[in-house]
């Protein structure tokens, strides 16, 4: 049975196919996205919203006031559609290519173009409603990140009350056939956090090196030991993964440099394990300085918190997609994913759920390129989908009113 959101996302499905297609040509990068904001406002301009833009950042933050029941408290639901591009040059040939030397290689355009017909189908039935929706439209989900500013900006109290749930989608490349929905319940994705060394010590010739203070020694005995230091230090069932990506030293074969340093990305899956890879591998690289009688510098940056869905909104999230769509079209992950997600600053504050859906445009998934890819190929024919679900959940969870996220409902 059709659900009167499906039939109303089938009637915006050229629109918001449109739009995506259009800010695909143009895509945008981190905090300031000023034609990106400006397409969306239009896009929004019919529709009864009250309006908030960010201070420093190009977000938008819309709220839809329902009409059935007027009172103090009021349910509030949180959409979220993230906005930017990555610096990639795109290599698919589509006619509705970028043009600009940018890319929407993660499919943020397909999610700004969902939640813009999650808004216009919600308006159509506003009357319906007894209580309000939040549409956080957000820059900078690449980096630096936009959710936690927002939310700085009064994000999750817009409506005059918190926020009670909050819901969002991601387009995957690869992976599912076209169509098919994913997700779990609490781990859903790391925390995306940088280690950043530099060993310092006295530079000199290549040929006498008992009269310098080499750092090169130093950086490679560090970069194998956090690999030890993962082994030895943490649960093999509560993994972390430690990549060192980049290395800067010297400038000739036979210079003994002054300095070496490198960058890591370091991926763990709960706040427990965070905070010992931070203790950990701060204390590791500083030993292994003092070792070789170098200085470290050491700096371990923290991105965004690991992503958990609540497990009672992750099962009523589950719920509609399987009533909307068929059990046949949800898969169950076995395991989080190590990529990051700044939605994870709102998931800390609101119990909510943060689901995938494939537009995979291969017949062979598992060769399909994935997200980041200059060749990440997104099918929209899926964005009717998207969007129904996101106003879907809006209405139910509306409809369930205060619930406490412990009371273990479902759709």
């Amino acid at each position: 049975m059709t659900t009167q959101t499906q039939e109303l996302a089938a009637g915006f499905a050229d629109e918001i196919i449109a739009l995506r297609r259009e800010l695909h040509q143009n895509p945008e990068i981190g905090l300031h996205l000023p034609q990106t904001q400006q397409r969306i406002l239009q896009a929004l301009e019919p529709l009864d919203l009250e309006i908030t833009l960010g201070e420093g950042l190009s977000s938008i933050t819309a709220v839809l006031r329902g009409g059935a029941v007027q009172s103090d408290d009021r349910p509030v639901v949180l959409l979220r559609g993230d906005m930017d591009g990555l610096p990639v040059v795109e290599l698919v040939d589509v006619p509705f290519r970028s043009a600009n030397g940018a890319m929407h290689a993660c499919g943020h355009d397909l999610h700004v173009a969902g939640l813009v017909g999650a808004a216009k189908i919600l308006h159509a039935i506003r009357d319906q409603l007894a209580g309000d929706v939040i549409f956080m439209f957000q820059p900078a989900e690449e980096g630096p990140g936009g959710a936690e500013p927002m939310i700085e900006q009064g994000l999750l109290d817009v409506t005059g009350k918190r926020a009670d749930a909050a819901y969002g989608l991601h387009v995957m490349s690869d992976k599912h056939p076209l169509g098919v929905w994913s997700g779990k319940p609490k781990t859903l994705m790391a925390s995306p956090d940088n280690l950043r060394v530099k060993f310092i010590g006295q530079g000199g010739h290549g040929s006498t090196p008992y009269r310098a203070n080499d750092p090169v020694p130093a950086l490679c005995e560090a970069v194998l030991a956090l690999q030890t230091m993962v082994t030895r230090h943490f649960d093999i069932f509560e993994p972390i993964v430690v990549t060192v990506g980049r290395i800067a030293v010297g400038s000739k074969e036979n210079i003994i440099p002054d300095s070496a340093e490198f960058d890591a990305t370091v991926r763990s899956f709960s706040a427990r394990s965070r905070e010992q890879a931070e203790a950990l591998s701060v204390q590791l690289m500083k030993g292994i300085a003092a070792a070789h009688g170098l200085q470290a510098e050491v700096q371990f940056e923290r991105v965004y918190p690991v992503t958990v869905n609540d497990e009672t909104e992750f099962a009523f999230a589950r719920g509609v997609i399987e009533e909307l769509f068929g059990p046949e079209r949800f898969d169950l992950m076995a395991d989080p994913l190590p990529g990051g997600e700044d939605f994870s600053f709102v998931l800390n504050e609101v119990p909510g759920s943060y689901v995938f859906l494939s537009a995979c445009s291969a017949e062979n998934p598992a060769e399909a390129e994935g997200n980041h890819s200059p060749r990440a190929a997104f099918d929209d024919s899926v964005l009717p989908d998207g969007a129904a679900l996101l106003a879907e959940l809006a209405v139910r969870r509306i409809a369930r009113g205060k619930e406490a996220s412990s009371a273990g409902l479902n759709a």
